[in-house]
């Protein structure tokens, strides 16, 4: 599809945004539209999921027939089979009449399956049936019907993980994701904020008859810079309650962060970057892993002025360069054995929060060793579990595990003999 055609359907949409990963999910769309594959849908709570579908059924043979979007997270377990598949007049308890599912309902029409992760597993097993045979049966039924259903569905969970997890049947993943379709997060499309808020303020405008609020170049800025973990929803919510509350109609960020929840900033350093968006480190594996990277680079520290002390008693070097801060002459030579026990620090599970107190190479340790010798084996157990955790996560792949943890392969190698990792 050439630029024009993507407008097009953009515009007969309503979508704003021209990011390339928004441009290519469309493209997709309309590419199978004309199939019967069945299409699944990927991206975060907020995003615009549900537009896909209405692209792919409106550009389908199946247009004139029953489009149906259901939000299988909403229906209530007891009753999920009932509304998908219909049931029997007496087949439980308040069954006073038959009732024709959504499944018999929409022969030869569209389906889209909204939060299909939620599914229950007994519920599964039924939509695997339809999607390899289109068959189906009632409950309280013993009679097979037939449908011709397209089926499209969507989700914002880690569907490999729920595998794993014994909660997604896997043979069901594979029939779903005949083709996936990925729908970039608002933090990702950050060129697209600045014109979503404008349409936005323009339809709060027209609705509630004021003029629309316009945000100043910093306050543009402080959007694309915000993480936006509602998406689209949470930035059309904003934009409304400024419309409604403020004044003022031009948006600075004094008045603007005054909108912007913080909940989603983290008090851990930033300098972590590890796993996939859509399957983070716990928070506490984060800390765990800064602490270690901060017990590495002491380490290294340490072995670096045993060095620079050894060769100034060796006569090798006569001074430092001007941009060092280590002075060799009131350094203290680290043995091998106390760099092995290094007085680190630990966090109650109780509270993640709890301050984590300085490194200390001083003289004047704690001497509990029981309490430090508790500490060191805690964290040395804690990074084991993060190297299998990462290692399990990548399926063994050794070069992405490292690179998740923000080591290199060679260490990662020590590592796992170290600890005697099988793979």
């Amino acid at each position: 599809m050439d630029i024009q055609d993507i407008q097009s359907i953009k515009q007969k949409f309503r979508i704003i945004g021209n990011n390339p990963h928004l441009n290519r999910a469309i493209e997709i769309a309309v590419q199978v539209a004309g199939t019967d594959l069945t299409v699944l849908i990927n991206g975060e709570s907020g995003t615009g999921k549900d537009v896909i579908p209405q692209i792919i059924h409106q550009n389908s043979s199946r247009k004139h027939k029953n489009y149906f979007a259901i939000n299988c997270g909403a229906i209530p377990e007891g009753t999920i089979d009932s509304e998908l598949f219909g049931h029997e007049k007496g087949s439980f308890t308040g069954a006073i009449d038959t009732r024709k599912g959504y499944f018999e309902v929409a022969d030869g029409g569209t389906i889209f399956l909204d939060e299909v992760g939620e599914l229950p597993l007994a519920t599964q097993a039924r939509l695997l049936r339809v999607l390899e045979n289109g068959e189906f049966i009632k409950v309280g039924s013993s009679k097979v019907q037939k449908t011709d259903v397209r089926i499209v569905a969507a989700t914002n969970l880690n569907i490999p993980l729920a595998i794993e997890k014994g909660k997604f049947r896997e043979d069901l993943y594979y029939r779903l994701n005949t083709v996936p379709i990925r729908i970039p997060a608002l933090r990702e499309r950050k060129e697209d904020i600045k014109l979503l808020f404008r349409k936005f303020a323009a339809d709060f405008a027209e609705k509630y008859h004021m003029p629309a609020v316009q945000l100043t170049p910093e306050s543009v800025v402080m959007m694309e810079n915000y993480r936006w973990d509602g998406n689209i929803r949470q930035l059309k919510n904003i934009t409304e309650q400024i419309s409604i509350i403020e004044e003022e109609r031009i948006i600075t960020p004094d008045i603007l962060k005054n909108y912007l929840p913080n909940n989603n900033i983290t008090s851990l350093p930033t300098l972590y970057k590890g796993g996939k968006d859509d399957d983070p480190l716990s928070e506490r594996d984060i800390l765990y892993k800064v602490l270690f990277d901060m017990k590495n680079d002491i380490m290294e520290l340490r072995r670096t002025v045993k060095e620079l002390s050894a060769q100034r008693n060796n006569g090798n070097i006569q001074h430092l360069p001007e941009t060092s801060n280590i002075t060799p002459i009131n350094a203290t030579v680290i043995s091998p054995a106390e760099e092995e026990e290094d007085a680190f620090v630990y966090v109650q599970d109780d509270d993640i929060n709890t301050p984590v107190s300085k490194v200390t190479c001083d003289a004047e340790l704690p001497t509990d060793k029981t309490a430090e010798t508790t500490a060191s084996l805690s964290l040395v157990q804690t990074e084991k579990d993060l190297i299998c955790k990462a290692l399990e996560r990548h399926k063994g792949k050794r070069k992405d595990a490292a690179k998740e943890l923000g080591i290199s392969e060679r260490t990662l190698y020590r590592k796992i003999n170290e600890y005697k990792i099988n793979l």
